[in-house]
């Protein structure tokens, strides 16, 4: 009796300990400048032994709006770190000069509410980024997402 308590007792601690590292992890090394002669090899790809400054470049990038304009609502993957789960709209106007951080997977959008274009600077780390727009993951799947298929999973949602 004593043994099977024991055993289970084991397998629920290794269960918790599987639990909580089966999500994607970040990088490790983020940091190697590819040379495919190199015989120095960090998570599997062949990098530079030595690198400074100048083997790098940033992954800035300018987006330009034209006055009263909105794009596609999107998020920038990967889905983890903070993340809001109460579906709740978080508006913020910035200014000249302000600086707004959009968390990794955060479903968000950018509006022009100006009547001159506007511009701004966005910074991504250098671990893969992109976005993935929502309006054709929703709308434009293959094949496409019939009506009950949709009500089937509102129905799961909480009751408002």
């Amino acid at each position: 009796m004593r043994a099977s308590s024991l055993a289970a007792a084991l397998f629920a601690f290794l269960a918790l300990v599987g639990s909580t590292s089966a999500s994607d992890p970040d990088l490790l090394q983020d940091v190697c400048v590819a040379d495919l002669n190199s015989t120095v090899k960090v998570n599997g790809f062949p990098c530079k032994a030595q690198f400074n400054a100048t083997d790098f470049f940033s992954n800035l990038y300018r987006i330009d709006y034209p006055r009263r304009s909105k794009p596609p609502a999107h998020a920038s993957p990967p889905r983890r770190g903070i993340h809001h789960h109460r579906h709740v709209l978080v508006a913020k106007t910035i200014k000249p000069g302000e600086v707004f951080v959009f968390p990794r997977g955060l479903v968000h959008f950018q509006r022009n509410n100006g009547n001159v274009p506007a511009a701004v600077v966005a910074a991504f780390n250098s671990q893969l980024p992109g976005t993935q727009t929502i309006a054709n993951t929703l709308f434009g799947a293959t094949p496409p997402v019939g009506i009950q298929e949709v009500q089937f999973v509102k129905s799961k949602f909480a009751p408002k």
